[in-house]
This record gives C-alpha cells, sequence and structure tokens, in this order.
C-alpha cells in the first residue's frame, strides 16, 4: 500500500484502519508474539516447527509495523493541534516514543480500539515534550491546555481575564500568567521558519518570530483553523495532509482555508498582516 499522508521518522503514515480491519491483526500480532518467545526460550522444536514460528513472528511483525503506521497520523494530529509546524524532530520523536509503549502495552482483550489506547500515550510523551522545551511544570501545562480548549470553545468571540480565570478555577492573577505564558509558547514555537534548500536565503528581519500581535489577530479571525491556515501558508504541510488530521475531505478542508482567507482580507488589519506575509 503507497502513502501519500507523508513519513514521520522514515516510517510511511498509512491511512487509518477501519475497525474490523484493526481487530483482524490482533490474533496475528497475539501469534507473532507468541511464537517469538518460543523461539527466545528454545521451544521451536524440530526444523519444520522452527519455521512456522518464524513465519508467524515475521507475520506478526508485519502486523505490528500495519497497525504502527497507520496510527501515525495521530502523532501528526497531536503535534500540530498545540500549534507547532509539523517537523519538529524532538516532538515527532516524542510522539512515536508514545505509540510505540502503546503498542507493547496494548492489550485488545480489553475492547479498547489501539487509536483510542494510542492516543493517550502519543498525547502524554508530546506534551512532556514540550514541558521540557519551554520549560514549565505538569500543572502549568494543565493550566494552559485548559486555555487551549476554552480558546478553541470561544472561536471568533473575545475572552476576558475574568472570564478564564473563571474557566481556569484560578485567581485573576494566575489567569493572566496563564495567559502570558501561552502567547510566550506560541512566539517560541513559531520562531524557526524552515527554508528549503531550493530557496534564497531569507534575511534575518525575515525569519524572525512572529510578533504577537500577528498570532492573536490570526488566532481571532480563523478561530479553531488557526494551525490549519498557518501550516497551509507556509507550505508546512499540504492541505491532503491537514484535511487527514482533521478527518475530513481536502475540499472541505479547503473551503475552512479560504473562510480564514476571507477573513484575513476582511479584517481591519488586513493591511498590516498582508505586509508581515508578503515579508515571509
Amino acid at each position: 500500500m503507497k502513502s501519500t499522508l507523508g513519513s514521520i521518522g522514515g516510517l510511511a503514515i498509512l491511512a487509518p484502519l477501519s475497525l474490523d480491519d484493526e481487530r483482524s491483526l490482533y490474533p496475528v500480532i497475539r501469534a507473532g508474539r507468541d511464537a517469538a518467545a518460543q523461539l527466545l526460550l528454545g521451544r521451536d522444536g524440530d526444523p519444520t516447527t522452527r519455521r512456522r514460528l518464524l513465519r508467524q513472528r515475521h507475520a506478526g511483525q508485519e502486523a505490528e509495523s500495519r497497525l504502527l503506521r497507520s496510527t501515525l497520523g495521530l502523532v501528526r494530529a497531536r503535534v500540530t493541534e498545540r500549534g507547532y509546524r509539523f517537523g519538529n524532530d524532538e516532538l515527532e520523536a516524542a510522539g512515536v516514543e508514545g505509540l510505540v509503549n502503546a503498542l507493547r502495552r496494548f492489550d485488545p482483550e480489553r475492547g479498547a480500539r489501539f487509536s483510542t489506547y494510542a492516543n493517550y500515550w502519543i498525547t502524554k510523551m508530546v506534551n512532556e515534550s514540550i514541558q521540557q522545551q519551554v520549560g514549565i511544570t505538569d500543572a502549568e501545562m494543565r493550566l494552559v491546555l485548559k486555555f487551549h480548549r476554552l480558546e478553541r470553545a470561544k472561536g471568533d468571540a473575545g475572552i476576558s481575564r475574568r472570564e478564564v480565570a473563571k474557566a481556569l478555577g484560578v485567581s485573576p492573577a494566575k489567569a493572566l500568567d496563564i495567559m502570558t505564558l501561552s502567547r510566550d509558547i506560541a512566539a517560541r514555537r513559531f520562531s524557526s521558519l524552515n527554508v528549503g534548500a531550493d530557496e534564497p536565503a531569507r534575511d534575518a528581519a525575515r525569519s524572525s518570530e512572529p510578533p504577537p500581535w500577528v498570532i492573536d489577530e490570526l488566532r481571532r479571525l480563523c478561530g479553531e483553523d488557526f494551525d490549519a491556515f498557518w501550516q497551509y501558508t507556509f507550505r508546512t504541510m499540504t492541505m491532503e495532509e491537514i484535511a487527514a488530521t482533521k478527518g475530513i475531505s481536502r475540499q472541505a478542508m479547503s473551503k475552512r482555508i479560504e473562510r480564514c482567507r476571507r477573513a484575513v482580507r476582511e479584517s481591519a488589519e488586513a493591511k498590516r498582516l498582508a505586509g508581515w506575509l508578503s515579508q515571509q
């Protein structure tokens, strides 16, 4: 099967499996692990038995690889929904580590889908990597993520410090700290715009991080589609890749991106935004 969804660490991202396809892999994986254990313990018996166990182990490894690669899209989704352009090696590696941990620990007998179980581990490892990059505590990270969910729920509507404090269950002063911290993280994650090998090098002014007002205004205009608009505008992901992370069609994603463009064109800050974007 040829993937059109890109790759992570040299592994092709396959389209997500249906529930039936996923479940069909579980017996093959279990048999492969049992065969590997028997081979490791020297319980392979005669040559015929050994060949059978080797085939089972290989089939199990292939099934695990397919399950893993068809779930790699979750790594991309967790990285991009945090606002990071895909291609952040540390976050990619953390997400893949979480996915591999999930594959090792997953017990299909408990009834959950692998993707559901893996999502917990991927999210955990990506969040921990972000914490290490920006130097914040677990408690601060939880509050920042809660604030992000609140921002997405509010969409284009503004949100006051008092509303944030009430929603997060903290004091207005702490709410301001979290809002400032969220802005600082946003500025940090957009601080290094990759330049392709065939592109002319940009000067220092063009490669600097975006001013806070740019991020704030685009977030206000695009709402929940801010990340997708940013990814597509700077060509860090294709329309197909963005649509895949959202679980929608390319056409539907294209319409959402166009709505963002229209909002930017009609914004009171349209001239300033166009000037900044044209310099990137």
